[in-house]
């Protein structure tokens, strides 16, 4: 059975490694290591995001990053851990999330990079709200 755990300080070392997993696995160029990442967590968790480990027995599976200071509330990052992926836990994971949130509108991104994630999220209903360009380099 799955349960949430709500994260802190203490555990911004995992919460990196989860994120460097997330970073990998969705295909995005961020460069930081675990130690910026950490500290980058720190700085997340000591302002108004909220972080919550999703747990199975003692095993953590995943993560999400809340910023509750935005409106909608914005999901930032949310992640299972690939060798526990495909076997439901990211929809209970999501379903554990919203009702600890009570059901507050949430907004989130998904790169290009990871049509896995965007096929996750439209199946648990999200639909498109806008599309974010980048450019890299000069233009012409």
């Amino acid at each position: 059975m799955m349960h949430l755990r709500q994260a802190t300080q203490h555990d911004a070392l995992l919460l990196a490694q989860l994120n460097r997993q997330l970073i990998i696995a969705e295909g995005s160029d961020n460069p930081m290591d675990e130690a910026q990442l950490a500290t980058r967590m720190l700085g997340f968790l000591a302002g108004s995001y909220q972080a919550w480990l999703f747990c199975v027995a003692d095993d953590v599976v995943g993560y999400a990053l809340v910023d509750m200071g935005r409106d909608p509330v914005y999901l930032r990052q949310f992640m299972i851990a690939e060798s526990y992926r495909r076997r439901g836990y990211g929809r209970q994971a999501f379903g554990l999330l919203q009702h600890q949130l009570a059901g507050v509108p949430l907004s989130l991104d998904v790169l290009h990079t990871n049509p896995n994630g965007l096929a996750f999220w439209q199946a648990l209903g999200f639909v498109p709200w806008s599309t974010n360009l980048r450019i890299s380099g000069k233009i012409a």
